[in-house]
């Protein structure tokens, strides 16, 4: 077993992390803790961990970019993740609903007798990966504020080179553009370049990858921002249409593996008119029409006119309670 603690945890909340990593060595004494600085290190321990099962200590962060490393090393399908949660609520709300155990301890004693669950993910068409779902809200979404902790060293970490407004100011990437000069992958660096759209949190600013920005969990039971939905898009789940310009909707949703749909993906369109969502399964989904932005899992990603989402069945693997 090899312990990979997030900075940004031990700063965040370093008894949670001492507790994890007691639980967690008292079960599995051979255990080996490593105690990155910088994404670089982290990666390179995660590359050496041989046979040892990586267990990462940390928020979303640190699960998301760990996968977003092992696809790009086509090793994801070998290596069984476990996760402790560390952090706020909005930051590890991706592991929990996974089904990974909301407080240390009881994560922690998942991880040394859970099982290992084959989990489906959403790939699109860039490289981009989510694992818990997306969904396209309606009206303007507010811009994500990170909190005044100060700089993030943690797992996140993005090489620099956003493209900037004429003040200086960071922006989300237009579609097609990518970072000159990025040189790692998500906050695990050294291993390979990005594609559009994958990565994590600058540790400067906090701002996601390119076309990417952080926000706050969304509220339940509704959009945030406002009333009026994304107008002109056209939704689309295995070529049958869901939604066309002419029916402007409230917000579309896409999450992998609906109850009993090994390799499907749940689509729901909520028509702006009110009335019952559209709903279907598809392997895969594309929305494409004016300019939009979309939530996948904890980020903010886009502006884009066009995405494909694919379902990847079984692509990778959590340690989860058993039963």
């Amino acid at each position: 077993m090899l312990l990979v603690v997030d900075p940004a945890a031990r700063r965040v909340d370093g008894e949670a992390v001492r507790i994890a990593r007691d639980v967690l060595c008292a079960g599995a004494p051979g255990a080996k803790v490593c105690l990155p600085e910088c994404g670089e290190e982290a990666a390179r321990a995660l590359a050496r961990r041989g046979s040892r099962r990586p267990v990462l200590i940390g928020d979303d962060r640190v699960l998301l970019n760990a996968v977003r490393l092992l696809d790009r090393e086509r090793e994801l399908a070998d290596a069984a993740l476990a996760v402790v949660p560390v952090g706020a609520d909005a930051r590890v709300a991706l592991a929990r609903g996974l089904g990974v155990p909301s407080d240390v301890v009881s994560a922690a004693r998942a991880v040394l007798s859970g099982v290992e669950r084959p989990l489906d993910l959403l790939a699109d068409e860039t490289g981009g990966l989510v694992l818990g779902g997306l969904r396209i809200p309606g009206g303007e979404e507010r811009r994500g504020v990170l909190g005044r902790a100060g700089p993030r060293l943690g797992l996140g970490a993005l090489a620099r080179g956003a493209p900037e407004n004429g003040d200086g100011a960071r922006r989300p990437a237009g579609p097609g553009e990518q970072r000159r000069g990025a040189g790692v992958l998500g906050g695990w660096g050294g291993f390979g370049r990005r594609g559009p759209g994958e990565g994590g949190p600058d540790e400067r600013t906090g701002a996601g990858p390119p076309g990417e920005e952080r926000v706050p969990a969304p509220r339940q039971g509704g959009v945030s921002g406002g009333r009026s939905g994304p107008r002109g898009l056209r939704v689309e789940a295995d070529g049958r249409v869901l939604a066309g310009p002419g029916g402007p909707v409230t917000e579309i949703s896409v999450a992998p593996r609906p109850e009993g749909g090994r390799g499907m993906a749940e689509v729901a369109v909520r028509p702006a008119r009110g009335g019952a969502p559209v709903r279907a399964r598809a392997r895969a989904v594309t929305v494409s029409g004016p300019e939009f932005r979309y939530h996948a899992d904890t980020w903010l990603a886009g502006p884009v006119t066009a995405r494909t989402w694919t379902v990847r069945p079984d692509a990778w693997r959590l340690v989860l309670p058993g039963g």
